[in-house]
């Protein structure tokens, strides 16, 4: 192979690795783009009225959390704020991320 066609190769080779990083950069968007639908869509559950199975449905929450939930909630009151559930021993920054999406007041 001549010099100019190994050249050529190369360049074609660069515009095919380009056009994949491109095509990988718009998947992971509309990934990112579908989730965020998906979680809107998703049918929350009111901390302040749910029992303890409802509770549980949520990811990371067992039932002594779920527990520990209800009894802050008789003893305190209502919560005010989606981020007093932080007040509950147990409901940490990484676990309220996690179930953010799917609560409401």
């Amino acid at each position: 192979m001549s010099r100019r066609e190994v050249l050529f190769v190369i360049f074609l080779a660069v515009i095919l690795i380009s056009i994949n990083i491109v095509n990988y950069v718009k998947r992971e968007n509309l990934k990112k783009s579908l989730t965020i639908l998906v979680a809107e869509d998703t049918i929350r559950i009111s901390i302040n009225d749910a029992g303890l199975d409802d509770l549980e449905d949520l990811p990371g929450i067992g039932p002594a959390l779920a527990n520990r939930i209800v009894e802050y909630r008789n003893a305190n009151g209502r919560f005010e704020k989606l981020e007093d559930l932080r007040k509950v021993k147990g409901v940490g920054p990484k676990l309220f991320r996690k179930i953010l999406p799917y609560i409401k007041l």
